[in-house]
């Protein structure tokens, strides 16, 4: 039986490790720069990252011996998916390991922004008492919008359904009826962009959904919104977003992700009605143990010609 050689490249979780060294020889290099990996990667036979390690053209045509390359977590817009496909280079993720976690954050930024809760907390520390100035509004009986009703979507619209709001949801690749079971009633893009009060985005970062959010997406929403994205950095248009928010059009905005990570002290992230993370949606003990578990043992069924449970290409 041949020894596998696994390289990890944003750390993983022990019980993941545990479940990798049982099986293969595995390489813990959290965080190596790009040139370390480029030199690097001829000699292992899989590759698992996260959002940081980028897997271009480049890096993918070094590896030589590469038969898999494992993302622990949903999107793959960091992987060079062409490249992998013309290279036979497996791509796995784990789509529904981080979840729970990024719906229950969603919900968390949307009360935060309707609350100005982080606005709160930080003038009570410094000394003053804005009771008055912090009017917020209530998520019940507010229309969602849902773009995109995958796993975090519908999980979304199930924990926003106990709030009492009015869940609407937009996604092309999910017919009517299952857009119901998951808790939203269908509708068209305009549609959402006309009836919701708040919008959340859920949809991966690829070439039709770059910027989809842009000036003439935004002007056609109902004015005052509020926009939650815990998805993709690069799905919102910042420049149009940052905009919309001078003008009144967004009444305020809730970001996890940026087309540039980290963003920098930009004035997006300064607005006063942005309320501004990094990129922590997937950042909880469990979500990191089922994501670590999960990927470890997609990898090793991947090195061993086994059935895969969430094969990407």
């Amino acid at each position: 039986m041949p020894e596998w050689k696994i390289l990890i490249t944003d750390g993983l979780s022990d019980q993941g490790q545990q479940l990798l060294r049982a099986h293969a020889y595995v390489d813990d290099r959290n965080g190596i720069s790009s040139q370390e990996l480029f030199e690097c990667i001829p000699e292992y036979d899989a590759l698992i990252i996260r959002s940081r390690t980028k897997a271009n053209a480049q890096l993918l045509n070094a590896a030589k011996r590469l038969i898999v390359i494992g993302r622990a977590g949903v999107g793959v817009d960091n992987i060079d998916l062409e490249t992998a496909r013309v290279k036979g280079i497996i791509v796995l993720n784990t789509p529904t390991s981080t979840s729970i976690a990024v719906a229950e954050h969603t919900l968390a930024l949307m009360l935060c922004l309707s609350r100005s809760i982080p606005k709160a907390d930080a003038s009570l520390k410094s000394g003053e008492w804005l009771k008055k100035e912090l009017t917020g509004v209530e998520l019940y009986q507010k229309t969602l919008g849902i773009i995109g009703m995958g796993h975090i979507g519908g999980g979304v619209a199930r924990r926003a359904a106990a709030f009492g709001m009015s869940v609407i949801a937009y996604d092309p690749l999910i017919n009517a009826d299952e857009i119901r079971q998951r808790g939203a009633e269908p509708v068209t893009l305009t549609e959402l962009y006309a009836k919701s009060d708040f919008i959340s985005v859920h949809v991966p970062l690829t070439n039709e959904t770059r910027g989809m959010l842009g000036e003439q997406a935004i002007g056609a929403m109902k004015p005052g919104v509020r926009l939650i994205c815990d998805a993709r950095g690069g799905v919102i248009d910042e420049e149009a977003l940052l905009s919309a928010l001078k003008s009144g059009q967004v009444a305020g905005a809730a970001l996890d992700v940026f087309l540039q990570e980290p963003p920098g002290m930009t004035e997006l992230v300064l607005h006063p009605n942005v309320i501004a993370t990094p990129h922590i949606g997937a950042q909880t003990e469990e979500a990191q143990v089922r994501a670590a578990t999960d990927i470890a043992a997609e990898i090793l069924a991947a090195l061993n010609g086994e059935k895969l449970r969430w094969r990407v290409m």
